[in-house]
């Protein structure tokens, strides 16, 4: 499990893939997200922009990210 602290009140879905290498580029992270790949507190995300806060749990191939502030 990877935790990722908040810099500011949220980050958007395919920038914090992005930001984390988790996708090589940001058309990388769209596509996963458009394939079901994303998951947000136990459901499938398809909103690339969705706002992750503090609290929110993401998994993507295999691997959690916890956010906190």
């Amino acid at each position: 499990m990877r935790e990722f602290k908040l810099t500011s009140e949220y980050i958007e879905l395919v920038k914090l893939l992005k930001l984390l290498q988790i996708a090589q580029t940001g058309g990388h992270a769209k596509i996963m997200v458009d394939n079901g790949e994303v998951f947000r507190n136990g459901k499938q995300e398809f909103r690339k922009r969705a706002k992750l806060r503090a609290g929110d749990v993401i998994e993507v191939l295999g691997e959690k990210i916890v956010l906190n502030v």
